[in-house]
């Protein structure tokens, strides 16, 4: 009987134990290299600059967008290209991280010269302690594991794994120390659902003008219903002799209307609307209005200044043109 070779599933699950167990020998290196490191970056007037070859250059991109996003001005450098002219991308002003598993990576070491001649801090992520990378860098990170996922040992898989880690604790703990808020994440992803949930107010994308379905207190039901046509909100406002909000009168209104047998050819809009509806303010996330919308069961909202005044309106099929659900 033949031995059964291992299922993809297995070997799959190897992998991720794997790279689980180098990334969790990390949490014990975040020591003072790692706060020296932090320390650097935030003291930098410049920005950090992300040099690696071949994977962990690779690695070094994902972690400069990473601290793009969140706060800390970032971008990488391929450090072949900076021999022929890209080191004019950096200033003295800014602070480099050297990505390299084996500290050795001769296209980093060539450059470190001009780097450290104009005065460049240098933080090194190497699984090298002893290497020349780590014994020129001003701070310096073990990302070392015990062996890589590749069952030859070869191809980078867990050390490109613990890099990546270790770049995600740096971004994140500076994230924190420069109390980072959701706000400021939304300034960076404005195209994003988040950028577009923080970033767009309720009067970036109201009705307003003769846009607004509304009607007179004294209006006959009649009227109020071909308002609600004509302005395609499944709603009408309703407002008293000052202008102020008083009812609104929706669709589901409509339905109860006509189960309640009322003749919708002699009633007055007084008699049928609901009364003191739920608003919102100009001012407000256009989020908080789907939250209102959603929380009570809502055909859409009226925008009113402090005064009741009716500044705007809305619904669900606003909120999501402009992509905010």
């Amino acid at each position: 009987m033949t031995k059964k070779e291992p299922s993809f599933r297995e070997h799959g699950r190897d992998v991720v134990a794997l790279e689980a167990k180098a990334v969790a020998a990390l949490a014990d290196r975040i020591d003072e290299g790692f706060v020296r490191a932090c320390e650097l970056i935030l003291e930098c007037k410049g920005r950090v600059i992300i040099v690696g070859v071949g994977k962990s250059g690779h690695i070094g991109g994902k972690i400069a967008a990473t601290l793009a996003s969140t706060g800390t001005p970032a971008f990488f450098v391929h450090p072949g290209e900076a021999s022929h002219g890209d080191l004019g991308m950096i200033t003295p002003e800014d602070i480099v991280l050297a990505i390299s598993n084996s500290g050795e990576s001769k296209e980093i070491l060539t450059i470190l010269p001009i780097i450290k001649r104009m005065g460049v801090k240098l933080i090194a992520l190497t699984g090298n302690t002893s290497s020349s990378l780590t014994r020129q860098a001003d701070a310096s990170l073990d990302v070392s594991v015990e062996k890589e996922a590749c069952p030859m040992n070869l191809s980078p898989t867990a050390s490109t794994t613990a890099a990546l880690a270790m770049g995600d604790a740096i971004a994140v703990a500076l994230l924190r120390s420069r109390n980072f808020t959701r706000e400021d994440f939304a300034g960076f992803h404005p195209g994003g659902l988040l950028g577009r949930r923080l970033l767009i107010y309720v009067e970036d994308i109201m009705h307003t003008g003769e846009q607004i379905p509304v009607v007179t207190h004294d209006a006959s039901l009649q009227d109020a219903l071909l308002e609600m046509t004509s302005k395609g909100l499944g709603m009408t406002g309703v407002v008293d002799k000052q202008g102020c909000l008083c009812g609104i009168y929706t669709d589901g209104d409509l339905r109860r209307t006509l189960n309640q047998g009322v003749d919708v050819y002699k009633a007055k809009i007084n008699d049928v609307m609901t009364h003191d509806p739920t608003t919102i303010g100009a001012g407000r996330l256009a989020h908080e209005a789907v939250q209102l919308i959603r929380q009570h069961n809502f055909n859409g909202l009226y925008v009113v200044d402090s005064d009741n005044h009716v500044l705007g309106a809305l619904n669900m099929q606003v909120l999501l043109r402009a992509g905010i659900v």
